[in-house]
């Protein structure tokens, strides 16, 4: 098999590392052996079923064992593994599966009580309402062949586990290990929507060799072996998850992982487990960690490495609360394999904290000033990168892709930055019209364009205002049209359950005129005089 492909990755450590600890997760656990032995029989399940190399296969489910033996049971025959956003709802499963062109969709019915997934998929794609297997006709979504559900006690007319056991009769594992051994590092095996700067999230594609070679990069600025373990509870539809398991792959760390992070039960988890490397990412995670009444609990002779992102003075507040540990920085997104900019742990405390890394071997990083040329260190402009990290495109959109990366390879960032002390990289914010809520990109004109769905508002611009928890949140300004009337509450019900919850404003502000320049809302003028008073409860609306 090859070894710069997820499945050689996985079958080298499952040779190498056979009875280290692999993974915990939801309560279970497996070495590389087992783990590897998992995947097969779920790849033997897919060859069965017809998965072809190159298919789109779709997994829309929350954070579970059984989504992460199918990511790899997926690269493992060659197809393309479309990781799908566990919070997207109707409104976007409605453009993101026909974007992507899914065949077959893995349906996660696990979480069904706080996220039900059956009646999304009937409203947006009738055809399944009453759809109990065999041929399958969809017409806004032409490519999807077949949908399987996994997870979910309830009855119900899709086909579940039973199936894949019955696909999985007729191959024998030396089919699977052929598929595998046919997968090149070339080939693209993973797609995660991106929400970059237009109105809907883009398909990103990165290839086997990219994510293998990332994950080995992060790795060695992580300085893992065999005997770590890496704490990670994020979301697994997020390259802040798929990246770290293949740091893991690459050197036989153990990875732990929740189903859904609870500040109870990651403490548990912390406290029974001890982690050597928490890859918390945001500070939403660690706030509910370090203000936990059972925090003082939490033996940490362990921990060596803390990675979170997020503002200086915070980050150096955490560092006090975990004194043993190296404070690690990232800078990345999801075009660039994820994070390519980690820090270096030898660097002098105050280069970790206000500085995001050096770019890792094998990726060059250069600041671009407005005249497209390379500005002097210290000098702010365009953060832009290329080398093997490099997306290979946005799926079935060339133009954007063209937009994106130039011809001398340069991945456009649209991210401000300069380079500060020791060469490290300095995040300084967007230079796009971007939000990023809970460590999650959304494109301020999406919010725009759906909020301009409700008949009575005229206009809504939408920026982004400091959150405590999320960090950011959306604050949305709107003007009505004439003799209509909204209250703030009316505008985020017109948002629950329709978008994901962590989109919805939680703000709102009504407005009678613009500030304009010579042709655009100048969005700084809405800002002045703002106070986050009368913030939005999405949970509490629900109630």
């Amino acid at each position: 098999m090859q070894a710069l492909t997820v499945g050689g990755t996985l079958a080298r450590a499952a040779d190498r590392f056979a009875d280290r600890p692999a993974l915990v997760y939801d309560g279970r656990e497996a070495t590389y052996a087992e783990l590897f032995a998992q995947v097969v029989e779920r790849a033997r399940s897919l060859v069965g079923l017809g998965v072809k190399p190159g298919d789109h296969v779709g997994v829309l489910a929350p954070n579970c064992w059984d989504y992460l033996v199918l990511y790899y049971a997926i690269e493992m025959v060659g197809g393309c593994a479309v990781l799908l956003n566990a919070r997207y709802r109707a409104d976007d499963l409605a453009y993101v599966i026909p974007k992507s062109q899914i065949s077959l969709l893995f349906v996660g019915g696990h979480a069904w009580r706080h996220c039900d997934y059956r009646p999304m998929l009937g409203e947006v794609f009738p055809e399944l309402a009453g759809w109990s297997g065999g041929e399958l006709s969809v017409a806004a979504a032409p490519a999807l062949r077949g949908v399987i559900e996994l997870g979910d006690e309830r009855p119900g007319n899709w086909p579940g586990l039973a199936m894949l056991e019955a696909a999985a009769e007729g191959v024998g594992a030396d089919a699977v290990m052929e598929r595998a051994e046919a997968v090149e590092p070339d080939d693209v095996g993973l797609i995660i929507f991106s929400s970059g700067t237009t109105s809907r999230p883009k398909a990103c594609m990165l290839t086997h060799g990219s994510l293998s070679r990332m994950g080995t990069a992060m790795a060695g600025r992580f300085r893992l072996t065999e005997q770590d373990r890496v704490w990670d509870p994020l979301p697994l539809f997020h390259m802040s998850t798929i990246l770290p398991m293949a740091g893991c792959r690459a050197t036989g760390a153990c990875f732990i992982g929740m189903g859904h992070f609870s500040a109870d039960e990651a403490m548990d988890l912390l406290i029974e487990r001890r982690p050597t490397v928490q890859y918390a990412g945001f500070p939403t995670i660690i706030s509910a960690l370090v203000t936990h009444p059972q925090f003082d609990r939490y033996d940490q002779s362990d921990l060596r490495i803390n990675h979170v992102v997020g503002p200086v003075d915070l980050m150096r507040r955490y560092g006090t609360l975990f004194p043993g540990a190296k404070y690690v920085n990232s800078y990345g997104l999801t075009e660039g394999t994820g994070v390519p900019c980690y820090s270096e742990i030898d660097d002098p405390d105050d280069v970790l904290f206000e500085t995001s890394g050096p770019i890792c071997e094998g990726m060059e990083l250069a600041i671009f000033g407005a005249d497209d040329r390379i500005v002097p260190d210290g000098e702010p402009g365009e953060i832009r990168m290329r080398g093997f990290g490099v997306f290979a495109g946005y799926f079935d959109d060339a133009e954007a892709t063209a937009a994106a990366v130039d011809a001398g390879g340069w991945l456009h960032t649209g991210d401000l930055g300069r380079i500060g002390a020791m060469g490290r990289v300095v995040y300084e914010g967007r230079l796009k019209d971007m939000l990023k809520i809970g460590g999650e990109n959304v494109a301020a004109v999406e919010l725009e364009s759906f909020l301009a769905t409700h008949p009575a508002i005229r206009m809504a611009q939408v920026v982004g205002v400091p959150d405590e928890r999320l960090m950011e949140v959306a604050a949305a300004f709107i003007e009505l049209n004439p003799g209509e009337a909204l209250s703030e509450e009316d505008v985020a019900r017109h948002c629950a359950g329709r978008i994901a919850s962590y989109k919805i404003p939680r703000y709102v502000r009504f407005v009678e005129s613009w500030p304009m320049s010579a042709t655009k809302v100048q969005k700084f003028e809405l800002l002045r005089g703002f106070t986050p008073e009368r913030k939005i409860d999405p949970a509490g609306l629900a109630k």
